[in-house]
């Protein structure tokens, strides 16, 4: 299959024309009524999904995507107790604050009520910077916060996974993608290779602690150059995924990285999700990419793009898998 780069926006999968006439064809035919592929159990997904559709469950029944129904519920809710939107104005019993304001009445008034004194004296369990109290990290991204459950759910589905699936994220930064990740597969499922320290602490400092989702024990491990090393040699991922990672990383780089991961795919099964572009692999041209992808038992599977359940945003991802062990 190659891979022939016809616009910016993606890659076109183009297969030969065949003009078969005479002895040929008969030859062709028979070889085709009497042989048949290799078994494959990888159904490829949509190639658009988008929020707000039937409800996506596991295979263990589980939820992941909301459904129609989800969304006339809520709506009804919103028009059953007359709501609507209003000017974020002041109002009696309510102070609102910006997130720097709010940090400075951290760092000045240390909040309503506080303990006085030595740092033994504070009965806080795991003291968290005001700078992460206040959140200033969910505006670190390009995109409304709320556009990591999209992420997720694209993923998931197009995954097929299920809680006890194992999940690698290359770059998960202070957890935006991998919370809802983290939250819905088993204790110790979710594997993430992160180089950005202030990314770090935000996950293991405000996400995990105050999303209840310390005991998921995720495998977070500070690293570069991908090195995958510390995830041990035994496991098999069923997705491995990047948001927006490739696009800062040298092509070479990108290369060596799949290059160590192609054995830690499951066959078949396993996918790969690249989002926004695969620049590593077109700047190389068609026959060239899919020459190196197939000497890895990788190849594309399709460009794929999910709607935003919250706002008017739709972002692209590329697939791949391992098509041999």
């Amino acid at each position: 299959m190659a891979l022939l780069s016809s616009s910016s926006k993606g890659v076109v999968v183009s297969l030969p024309v065949l003009l078969l006439t005479g002895a040929a064809f008969s030859a062709v035919l028979f070889f085709f009524l009497f042989s048949s592929p290799p078994p494959c159990n990888c159904p490829v997904p949509p190639t658009t999904a988008v929020g707000g559709g039937g409800g996506y469950r596991s295979g263990t029944g589980e939820r992941i995507s909301t459904s129609t129904e989800d969304i006339e519920w809520v709506k009804k809710q919103i028009e059953g107790n007359g709501l609507h939107m209003a000017d974020n104005v002041l109002r009696k019993g309510i102070n609102p604050r910006t997130r720097q304001q709010q940090l400075q009445d951290l760092l000045q008034f240390k909040g309503i009520s506080h303990y006085e004194g030595e740092p033994t004296n504070n009965h806080t369990a795991l003291p968290c910077p005001g700078e992460l109290l206040v959140e200033q990290h969910h505006s670190n991204y390009g995109e409304p916060w709320a556009g990591g459950r999209d992420v997720f759910e694209f993923l998931a589905e197009s995954a097929h996974l299920t809680p006890n699936a194992q999940v690698l994220e290359i770059g998960c930064g202070t957890l935006r993608v991998g919370l809802h990740f983290i939250r819905y597969l088993n204790p110790e499922h979710f594997h993430c290779l992160e180089r950005d320290e202030l990314s770090l602490m935000a996950a293991f400092r405000y996400e995990l602690p105050s999303q209840g989702l310390l005991h998921k024990r995720p495998l977070i491990v500070r690293g570069e150059d991908m090195d995958f090393s510390k995830f041990g040699s035994g496991t098999m991922y069923d997705l491995i995924y990047a948001s927006a990672v490739f696009l800062h990383i040298p092509d070479k780089l990108v290369w060596v990285g799949l290059e160590r991961l192609a054995a830690k795919l499951k066959p078949q099964e396993g996918r790969i999700f690249v989002s926004h572009n695969i620049k590593f692999c077109s700047r190389l041209g068609g026959e060239e990419c899919t020459k190196r992808l197939n000497d890895l038992g990788i190849e594309y599977i399709g460009k794929f793009t999910h709607d935003s359940l919250l706002f008017n945003h739709y972002e692209i991802w590329f697939g791949f898998r391992r098509f041999r062990a």
